[in-house]
């Protein structure tokens, strides 16, 4: 018995023995790139995966497609919350959206967006809430809910083809588009908004929108109502980036040698360049869908020319969802080289967007496993130095070692999100995780140093606190 007692006392002996304290030793600055994925809810693409399920099933499904994504160290999602003048959340203003129960108007029974956000959130995963401004019905035949704008409204909807739009010349149709988007920042704790190209509908045969106005008239709505939004956002919570995922190419021809079938600035209103060049976005997200090859419409040559428009970060959409498709046979390799080729060309920070979720649960032509080789390790979101460059204050930290493992606790201040934790192991730093600020401990593989950095809602880092064994 005194031999047993002897051993598990020198055994304690050992472990506090190698204790961690300060050291001079730098780890190497956190990786940064912003990797996203889009989680659409119109027509069930992404989630949930079919309308009327249970409210159980449909947050088990939510949290797959988080799982998955905090899995590839990958650190957003855009989660598409009004696809067309409804609620994937909880509003007073607009039905809830028929992709939840297969009837507008019909309560999940929970709220998916605070859902969302709770879970993405204790994942260490920014949350973008998705709006479409202007589109009012996808579809003319769908049942509509008493409360929808076409009912209460309907004097600024207008039909085209098998659509309706609120029509974007309405003074009303943006100030009702603007308080929806305000309302959620303002009630819900999401990292950021985010529009996609849908502000004038895509031209339909020799269909014109209806509201007799010219091309350069509805490029100053749209333009207004961006300006405005951005404005807006900052005013209520700065920390909240706006950005927007425009069509690819800005026009026809533009840079030289590419096509396109559709003037985004012409028939949709998209005067996008303007916007990245204003600041009036956080980010800009043009989706790029295109292979990389020497054609109409190359990945490179678009990616070069948007990040040489403005000083903000451009972030490409990529199509991952057409790996193996009819249209052009991609590879899943033709999806990493684009992320590899997102890192190397232009200024500004790194980052990408995938099209969509459903591809990367389903590892859609084994793209999930390649995806492992390329984002070896987390990243931190990129900072936003136009609002904010003041660094957080460094966290208090301490160390030790538990049952092989090294348990790091970290005490932050009021103005810390997230905590990236470094390792240094053999020689060699690596980081292990960025995890919420809130979560105060981790238990890592043992090793020799650790850094811990705090990192603010901008992005914005502290200078790492460093411990290594004693």
């Amino acid at each position: 018995m005194f031999r047993i007692v002897a051993i598990f006392l020198a055994l304690v002996l050992t472990a506090s023995a190698q204790s961690y304290a300060p050291v001079n030793d730098t780890p190497p600055a956190l990786a940064r790139e912003f990797r996203g994925t889009w989680i659409a809810c119109i027509y069930n693409i992404d989630w949930p995966s079919s309308s009327g399920l249970s409210a159980a099933t449909q947050q088990a499904e939510l949290r797959t497609i988080l799982d998955k994504v905090a899995s590839l160290k990958m650190n957003a999602v855009v989660f598409q919350v009004r696809p067309q003048c409804d609620a994937v959340y909880s509003s007073s203003i607009e039905p809830w959206s028929a992709c939840l129960t297969g009837t507008m108007g019909g309560s999940p029974g929970y709220d998916p967006l605070a859902y969302c956000v709770q879970q993405a959130h204790a994942r260490g995963i920014e949350v973008h809430a998705w709006f479409n401004p202007f589109r009012a019905l996808a579809n003319n035949s769908a049942p509509v809910a008493g409360n929808h704008v076409t009912r209460t409204m309907p004097q600024i909807t207008k039909k085209f083809g098998t659509m309706t739009w609120c029509d974007p010349a309405s003074e009303n149709t943006r100030s009702r588009a603007l308080g929806v988007i305000l309302d959620v920042v303002k009630r819900y704790d999401i990292d950021g908004v985010h529009l996609d190209d849908y502000f004038y509908p895509y031209p339909s045969g020799n269909l014109r929108f209806p509201d007799g106005k010219s091309p350069a008239e509805r490029r100053a709505y749209v333009d207004g109502f961006v300006s405005n939004l951005y404005s807006a956002v900052k005013r209520q919570k700065p920390w909240v980036r706006v950005g927007i995922s425009p069509f690819g190419i800005w026009r026809p021809g533009v840079p030289a040698g590419i096509e396109a079938g559709l003037d985004s600035y012409e028939q949709l209103a998209g005067d996008s360049r303007k916007w990245l060049q204003k600041g009036w976005v956080d980010y800009l997200a043009p989706q790029l869908y295109w292979p990389n090859s020497p054609q109409k419409q190359s990945f490179s040559t678009l990616l070069n020319w948007w990040r040489q428009q403005g000083s903000r970060p451009v972030w490409p959409g990529i199509a991952t969802e057409r790996i193996g498709g009819s249209e052009d046979h991609r590879p899943a390799s033709e999806i990493t080289n684009q992320i590899d080729l997102s890192r190397k060309i232009g200024k500004n920070w790194n980052g990408h967007i995938h099209w969509s979720a459903k591809s990367l649960v389903k590892n859609q032509g084994g793209i999930a496993t390649k995806l492992a080789s390329t984002y070896t390790q987390p990243a931190a979101v990129p900072p936003m130095p136009w609002v904010s460059s003041q660094s957080p204050a460094a966290p208090g930290v301490s160390a030790n070692i538990q049952s092989g493992g090294t348990y790091v606790h970290w005490e932050p201040d009021g103005n810390t999100s997230k905590i990236a934790v470094q390792a240094k192991t053999g020689g060699t730093w690596k980081t292990v995780q960025i995890v919420p600020a809130s979560a105060k401990g981790i238990t890592i593989p043992r090793a020799d140093a650790v850094a811990v950095t705090a990192l603010d809602r901008y992005g914005n880092a502290s200078a790492p606190k460093v411990l290594g064994i004693r």
